[in-house]
């Protein structure tokens, strides 16, 4: 009785109940919606984008839900960040997402994240902070969405090391399978099947499929040197193609680039251990520095208060 009568005499909290109601209700009937909503169907004529939108919906939830929000910061972001996208779009392939992403769609859905985190930065900022944590708040999202940004750079580089710390096995089974009789495309089918499931099965199964198309062998691992952008993987897809051109067996090729990329791990490893020494100067000056303050601390402490006694 009591809530009714203060709702009744309060017009703006019971404005407020209908508009919480109301956001709740609209909010179940689009999550529901958008869950539910069939995939585009195609034309008369197959397109590719109707296709990969269906596929991108099928593999990430959020961008299911929120499909419009996000292509309309893809707008955005092809006029904002036009000199960036090619390197983004290189970084989505390296790190392993799927292919149907775009590069400004992908950072379009870094910024609704990013945004999906403003009001907890601004409710927290302004507790704090009173009305000058606007700000703060404003910056916090945007370290945000350079933070998922910069995550698909690392999920690059951690995939590139996967492949490089396994490419020297996968060039001495080549290696094996070619000494053996087998041809270049049996061998590479047999690697691919071999390492299944790990990022070099991938990379070269792209190579593979590549050349199944009908690509050339020189163009398919050219697309795959410019997806990973390493020295070491185009000094070894250089190698390749130089092969390729002048006639060159790759058994010999792949035995030469598998022992040169071991001698580079022992150097790198060498070079890492050399370093050590220099890295762990500060921690344990620090620590030297902590233990005698934990020694002397009491006596100084006596001295200062108590002064010497004999």
């Amino acid at each position: 009785m009591m809530p009714y009568l203060l709702a009744e005499s309060d017009p703006f909290a019971l404005a407020g109940c209908f508009a919480i109601g109301l956001f709740t209700a609209l909010s179940a009937w689009w999550l529901i919606a958008a869950l539910t909503t069939e995939d585009v169907e195609q034309d008369a004529e197959w397109r590719y984008d109707v296709s990969r939108l269906n596929a991108l919906r099928r593999l990430d939830p959020v961008f299911r839900l929120f499909q419009p929000v996000i292509q309309f910061f893809a707008k955005l972001n092809r006029a904002a960040f036009r000199q960036q996208l090619p390197e983004i779009y290189r970084e989505i392939q390296a790190a392993g997402l799927p292919r149907f992403w775009l590069p400004e769609e992908y950072l379009g859905r870094c910024e609704l994240l990013a945004l999906c985190m403003a009001p907890a930065y601004i409710y927290g900022c302004l507790t704090f902070m009173g009305m000058a944590g606007l700000v703060s708040a404003l910056m916090l999202t945007i370290v945000t969405a350079w933070l998922l940004r910069r995550n698909l750079t690392r999920q690059a580089e951690r995939r590139l090391v996967m492949i490089k710390r396994r490419l020297p096995f996968f060039l001495d089974l080549l290696t094996l399978l070619m000494e053996a009789g087998a041809s270049f495309l049996d061998s590479l089918k047999q690697g691919v099947r071999e390492f299944e499931g790990h990022p070099i099965s991938v990379e070269f199964g792209r190579v593979l499929t590549d050349m199944n198309m009908g690509k050339a062998r020189t163009e398919a691992f050219e697309n795959l040197r410019q997806r990973l952008n390493d020295d070491e993987m185009g000094s070894i897809v250089g190698s390749i193609i130089q092969s390729e051109e002048l006639g060159t067996p790759l058994s010999n090729i792949f035995r030469t680039q598998s022992d040169l990329l071991r001698v580079k791990r022992s150097q790198r490893a060498e070079t890492i251990a050399g370093e050590a020494g220099v890295n762990m100067l500060l921690p344990g000056v620090l620590v030297m520095a902590a233990a005698v303050l934990i020694i002397l601390g009491p006596f100084a402490l006596n001295y200062l208060m108590f002064g010497v006694e004999f």
